[in-house]
């Protein structure tokens, strides 16, 4: 659950958008920038979690993230003009990030290499139940009791997390602690970057972001807006489209061990590849039915699902003693260019999936040469 918080505090809030834009009397411009106020809170916390649980270990560090998600869950559902919302998610990215950060360090603490890769393929799995659930979810509570009702069930979800990490999670830190000295940080952070085992399968997890962020941030308006599908009837789009990733984290789980992560990170990039394709030709051949942007996209993240888990666990491999500091670049990274995504895309948006259909084939266009020129020869 820790590592799909980062999913939750978008997918079981896309679907209230249209809500709040029609609540607070704001264009979809203003009211895309709630998402990408949040998508900066979690690449600002990305940097910031991994290095202090480096220093301060696993547990005191998650618990103080998910207090601060309690507290700025609370204050979103309170305000009443869409700059205090767009102020209360980014503080509530930034204390989010903290249990994606965490979660994926404790498993580099436990296992390297596959081993990582199928444990966070499996709890990929069970992290894919959230895209599903949640958007259904959240159109439900959106169309039934407004959108602020969102946010105090994120309210709930953080005090029950909380909760559960003080009873329930041990301390998985190295004993030898890092500084946290920013000099220090910046240190280990050029060091990071400087290790080609890290660049390679990192650059790819970028790619598999890139695509993966196109459709969180613009399929509601897409879809709603563009299509004219109801708020609910978008909560099952979004639904189906996350069975792909389902699907591709379960096959990399049963397969990582038997065929190895090189040859799943090509076939996932070949996916890619072909379904942004497919989706920016239907898109740029005027498709206005939802299949034409659904069926892409869902074989789109079956390949992103493919990707993520595998080259995470490939990044973090060499870095058993800063593993905190390696996830929080792959995670920070991600979300700035998510919370550019989403502002991109609020202001593209041209009643058409043109302008997320074609991110997704450049996302899926780069995967594919990247890991061409990469990987040759590993697979």
């Amino acid at each position: 659950m820790l590592v799909a918080l980062p999913a939750l505090g978008t997918d079981l809030f896309v679907p209230a958008l249209p809500l709040l834009a029609e609540a607070l009397a704001v264009d979809v411009g203003a009211a895309q920038f709630t998402l990408t106020t949040f998508f900066i809170g979690l690449a600002a916390g990305m940097l910031l979690w991994g290095p202090l649980s480096d220093r301060y270990g696993r547990k005191p560090v998650l618990c103080a993230g998910l207090a601060a998600m309690l507290a700025a869950s609370v204050v979103a559902a309170r305000v009443d003009s869409v700059g205090a919302v767009a102020a209360a998610r980014l503080v509530q990215g930034l204390a989010m990030s903290s249990g994606a950060v965490i979660a994926r360090t404790v498993v580099r603490d436990l296992h390297a290499h596959e081993q990582a890769a199928r444990l966070l393929a499996s709890m990929t799995i069970v992290f894919s139940i959230v895209p599903i659930a949640a958007p259904l979810t959240g159109a439900g509570i959106a169309g039934h009791a407004g959108w602020r009702a969102i946010f105090w069930c994120f309210a709930a979800i953080a005090a029950l997390l909380l909760v559960a990490a003080l009873a329930g999670l041990r301390e998985t830190a190295p004993r030898e602690r890092s500084s946290i000295h920013p000099a220090d940080i910046a240190r280990t952070f050029a060091r990071i970057l400087g290790e080609r085992r890290f660049v390679a399968p990192f650059l790819l997890v970028l790619c598999a972001h890139l695509g993966i962020l196109a459709w969180v941030s613009s399929s509601a308006f897409v879809l709603v807006r563009g299509f004219g599908l109801s708020t609910v009837g978008y909560g099952f789009a979004f639904a189906a489209v996350m069975v792909g990733q389902i699907a591709g984290a379960w096959a990399s789980s049963r397969l990582v061990l038997r065929v190895g992560i090189p040859r799943l990170l090509r076939l996932g990039a070949a996916l890619m590849l072909a379904a942004g394709a497919a989706a920016a030709a239907l898109a740029w051949a005027g498709a206005g039915y939802w299949p034409a942007v659904v069926l892409p996209f869902l074989v789109f993240l079956f390949g992103t699902a493919l990707i993520v888990s595998n080259a995470t666990a490939a990044a973090l491999s060499p870095f058993p003693g800063s593993a905190g500091a390696a996830a929080s670049l792959i995670g920070a990274t991600g979300f700035t260019v998510g919370a550019l995504v989403s502002a991109g895309l609020g202001l593209a948006f041209d009643g058409t999936a043109r302008p997320m259909a074609t991110l997704g084939a450049c996302a899926g266009v780069a995967a594919f040469l990247l890991e061409r020129k990469l990987f040759r020869g590993k697979a």
